[in-house]
């Protein structure tokens, strides 16, 4: 477990983190999400003790890092897989990490065959490839085998089967009961691995919640209906007391009403849909519209750059109010 308090930082009149407090519980992965410049990577440094808090404290299982013997043993971390001697093999790189904290050398070969370096174990790393320097900060990150393990992109470099392979790796070390703490800018694989989400912009906390409930608190839901009969869909509609949008190509849009509900609405009043489907926001998309005002840097447009005003927001269909046979 890992419990932050008042975790603060601070760089002359700037503030990186702002009294972050929260807790990465074990048994799930944590995703770790923030605009660039939220205050991510200094948050982990701090947790790593590569950087001294301003103020707050942290704890990894109820002690400071210093307080860790052996920290490899207690906690691994990928945060940035270019920091190693270029000079030393894939086998060696491990085995000074494995011997400075008393990890036997039998560990080393064990890690090097999970990351899929076996084959390029006595190579030297300064020939590797992105995702293969990848695959060995994953490698040092496991050499412990603790019960935390810490990833800042851990997708970087790796090709389909490599992103697979970490994705089904984060998820079995949480379902072992370890803590899987992982910051990542990729929203749709995010989506894939994460079961709980800690949100900072600006270096403070924005949201604790678990995935389903930051989608849904932070994204529009509704069912999508297209019907043949939209009169008669409308009546329906208007009996059961359910208001719809229609948007722009003639569909309706329904809130408020499950799809099960609406199909057996239709089923009644013998109606035909020839689409019922029920419609939620992307992590992405819900990303976007908690942080948007956090965003630090923004990237302006040929309009932008020609000081053109910008182009309005898309906007929903007309709401048609079922009870008065108006639009609203």
């Amino acid at each position: 477990m890992i419990e932050l308090q008042g975790l603060t930082k601070r760089y002359g009149d700037k503030t990186a983190v702002d009294d972050l407090t929260f807790t990465v519980r074990p048994g799930v992965v944590t995703g770790f999400l923030g605009p660039n410049g939220a205050g991510k990577s200094t948050t982990m440094r701090m947790m790593l003790d590569l950087d001294n808090p301003t103020s707050g404290s942290i704890r990894i299982d109820g002690k400071h890092y210093r307080e860790l013997h052996e920290p490899l043993k207690h906690i691994g971390a990928l945060l940035e897989a270019k920091a190693i001697h270029g000079g030393r093999t894939a086998y060696n790189h491990l085995l000074c990490l494995a011997q400075s904290n008393r990890i036997p050398a039998r560990r080393v070969d064990e890690v090097l065959e999970i990351v899929g370096l076996a084959p390029v174990a006595k190579k030297r790393s300064k020939g590797f490839s992105l995702g293969m320097g990848q695959r060995l900060g994953i490698a040092a990150a496991l050499l412990g085998d603790p019960e935390i393990l810490m990833f800042d992109e851990p997708v970087n470099g790796l090709d389909p089967e490599g992103i697979h392979w970490i994705r089904n790796l984060m998820k079995g070390l949480a379902a072992q009961g370890r803590t899987i703490f992982v910051s990542s800018h990729l929203m749709s694989e995010m989506a894939l691995t994460a079961e709980h989400l800690i949100v900072i912009g600006r270096g403070k906390l924005m949201a604790d919640t678990t995935m389903a409930d930051f989608i849904a608190e932070n994204s529009r839901s509704y069912v999508r209906v297209r019907t043949p009969e939209p009169e008669k869909f409308k009546d329906a509609l208007a009996a059961a007391s359910i208001i719809a949008v229609i948007d722009d190509e003639g569909a309706f849009e329904i809130e408020g009403a499950e799809s099960a509900k609406i199909g057996e609405l239709a089923a009644r009043n013998q109606l035909v849909l020839h689409e019922l489907s029920p419609q939620q926001a992307s992590l992405e998309q819900a990303f976007m519209q908690l942080t948007a005002e956090s965003v630090e840097y923004h990237a302006g447009g040929p309009a932008a750059e020609a000081g053109e005003a910008a182009a309005p927001a898309p906007q929903w269909g007309a709401a048609w109010n079922t009870h008065t046979g108006k639009e609203a």
